[in-house]
């Protein structure tokens, strides 16, 4: 077997699934943008800030915080976390806010930086490399996509508690 010319079929064959995956890619990312110029993004996220407190409240009252104020920094992480299976650049863009104002040291931002690498963009791989392949019904790979992200928000926030 020529390794020298196998290399190349690879090779070519990566550039042409490149090429397909253009634009699926720029049609994600265009819809991304979209939603962070048009202020869509920062209205689902004030919307979320209530929901966020009730978490905090009902973690309260089943005796997991102490007070509905202590050490939420879970609560804060969030957004990110909530963003991240949506677009890994919305995702980055809440974790560096979130390290500038909380400052790179605080609970909230470790628990970002690690919620950053322990999830994944389904949604993003599901629009564009399903889309290069046409697979057309992906519910199964969306659910399982999310089931993933969630066991990695929950890890992480665990992990982040235990370590820091």
């Amino acid at each position: 077997m020529n390794v020298y010319e196998e290399f190349i079929n690879g090779a070519k064959d990566g550039f042409h699934t490149a090429i397909k995956i253009i634009p699926y890619l720029i049609a994600m990312l265009v819809a991304i943008g979209v939603l962070r110029a048009s202020g869509a993004m920062d209205h689902l996220m004030a919307a979320f800030e209530g929901f966020f407190t009730g978490i905090a409240w009902a973690l309260h009252q089943v005796g997991i915080l102490d007070s509905p104020t202590m050490d939420l920094a879970f609560v804060q992480a969030l957004p990110t976390a909530l963003m991240k299976p949506l677009s890994g650049s919305g995702a980055r863009g809440l974790m560096i806010e979130t390290i500038k104002t909380h400052g790179p040291e605080s609970m909230v931002s470790r628990i970002v930086a690690t919620i950053q690498g322990s999830t994944e963009t389904t949604f993003y791989v599901l629009a564009v490399y399903f889309g290069a392949v046409g697979i057309k019904n992906s519910r199964h790979a969306a659910l399982c996509g999310l089931c993933a992200d969630f066991a990695g928000i929950v890890s992480a926030i665990i992990i982040c508690y235990m370590l820091f």
